[in-house]
């Protein structure tokens, strides 16, 4: 059975994902919803590509029947067709599809579609296998990547041209073919032996996080060298080569920062690091009425509204909890209509529900602020008014950041779905796993971004509760967090 072309880059990143893959497929992990948007992300820019090349013929995939689909290729090629998409050949051990194959004179020229934004290393590994295989059969002239061009910015109807870059990689592809056939050869002979007995390794996540990480890492407890702070991938890797695993394994002596050594005291001594003069510091920058905000964006590859670029960062939701002075809470929230740009719906309810003075609070508030920034580009006459909530940020992150609370179940992360269970333990009411649909941001911004699409108006109000229960504990977070640290240095 031949290798498809998916099949042989895997096996260019880990001969021991290809040998799983092939032999105990049901070891994979299941895809989150991430990378099922990812997927879906590249279906929909692959099918609007083909427009680059009209009244063109497909070639219908079909799972089943795979020398159909190559008997058809054959059939429209020796028919005069110009323009094929999905065109499908198996040659020299090798099956692969075309996104599109043009004709051009007496040779062809492919296409391959990418959702990315530029052309990447492995771009060019996936158009070299497809060029070794279609030589076989047809006469080829150039080998081209199509990427989104991210600059592109949508005023009326979709300009298609101006929405995709097309890069001329021929030359790069040509160079690599020699490597090809021994590569081939080398997996062959991989696959019919024993698993490979190779170890975890920055491979497992360049290019593409492996499908096989529970099963390969299974061996690795939690917490690791792999979950120490702001240290890189092939550091940790050292130290688990050289036996260094757990926290236990490290040397007294081993170089490692200042936030680095904290985990290591606080995993052994299981308590809290506390610095109150850190934490006193921070509480004085704040000013009352505190406003607790937060934004959720969605992106397009293809952007849906005038005046948005692909993948462009579009705020549709925010939640905000306001803390007077004398412990009233207040909570106010906005969440856009999904058929329509909810930009400057959005812009005139923040500037209304923000208070006029106190701070604005964020967690990791360059997110906020950049989005606020982009706003204000956005509405020219909002501008003033936007640009001026920028000075009023204060980051709930920087007591945490700057070592005046470290939690030995933070494992190393910052982020407020770290350190808000560690602070609250087996608390319904702040745990995001108790939420419905929406779960964390990546949930969201997903949801939100393909809600237009759903038709089903019952589900579509169901989703809109999961977001904005989402968002609201998001701030409501913040607002237990930033009274946990008041009352940490009153004790």
């Amino acid at each position: 059975m031949p290798l498809s072309k998916s099949q042989y880059i895997r096996g260019l990143q880990c001969h021991k994902s290809l040998w799983l893959y092939k032999n105990k497929p049901e070891l994979r992990d299941t895809p989150n919803q991430a990378q099922e948007s990812l997927f879906n992300t590249g279906f929909d820019v692959g099918d609007l590509a083909k427009q680059l090349f009209p009244n063109g013929i497909e070639i219908e995939f079909d799972s089943s029947n795979f020398d159909g689909m190559i008997t058809k290729t054959k059939e429209l090629i020796n028919n005069g067709c110009e323009v094929i998409y999905e065109a499908t050949f198996k040659e020299n051990g090798i099956f692969a599809m075309a996104d599109i194959l043009v004709k051009n004179a007496d040779s062809w020229d492919i296409y391959e579609v990418k959702a990315s934004t530029n052309v990447k290393e492995y771009h060019l590994n996936d158009a070299s296998v497809q060029w070794y295989c279609l030589s076989k059969s047809i006469k080829l002239n150039k080998v081209y990547i199509v990427h989104i061009n991210n600059s592109y910015e949508r005023n009326g109807t979709l300009d298609i041209k101006n929405l995709f870059s097309i890069v001329d990689i021929t030359e790069e592809v040509q160079n690599r073919q020699y490597q090809i056939p021994f590569n081939i050869e080398q997996m062959d002979l991989m696959l019919k032996d024993d698993i490979p007995n190779i170890d975890i390794g920055t491979h497992c996540s360049n290019p593409y996080s492996c499908d096989f990480e529970s099963h390969c890492w299974k061996h690795i407890s939690y917490p690791s060298v792999f979950n120490l702070y702001w240290m890189n991938s092939s550091k940790k890797f050292e130290m688990y080569y050289k036996g260094i695993i757990n926290y236990e394994d490290i040397p007294f002596d081993f170089a490692l920062n200042t936030t680095q050594k904290l985990q290591v005291e606080t995993s052994k001594s299981n308590e809290p690091y506390i610095d109150k003069s850190i934490i006193k510091d921070f509480i004085e920058t704040v000013k009352f009425p505190i406003n607790f905000f937060d934004f959720e964006t969605f992106q397009n590859a293809i952007p849906r509204f005038d005046g948005q670029r692909p993948y462009m960062q579009i705020p549709f939701q925010y939640s905000l909890h306001i803390l007077h002075e004398d412990g009233t809470l207040e909570h106010k929230e906005f969440l856009g209509d999904e058929n329509s740009d909810p930009r400057d719906a959005l812009i005139n309810q923040m500037l209304n529900d923000i208070t006029p003075n106190g701070s604005i609070m964020a967690y990791n508030q360059a997110f906020e602020i950049t989005r606020i920034k982009e706003l204000a580009n956005y509405n020219i006459e909002k501008k003033d008014e936007l640009l001026t909530l920028v000075d009023r940020f204060v980051d709930l992150i920087v007591p945490f950041r700057g070592r005046g609370y470290y939690h030995p179940n933070f494992n190393g992360s910052f982020s407020i779905k770290s350190v808000l269970p560690a602070m609250f333990p087996n608390n319904d009411e702040l745990n995001y796993k108790k939420l419905g649909s929406i779960q964390n941001g990546g949930d969201a911004m997903d949801t939100f971004a393909n809600l237009y699409l759903l038709k089903d108006k019952s589900k579509r109000d169901e989703i809109r509760k999961d977001l904005l229960a989402y968002c609201h504990l998001d701030t409501l977070a913040m607002v237990k967090i930033f009274e946990k640290l008041k009352e940490i240095i009153k004790n």
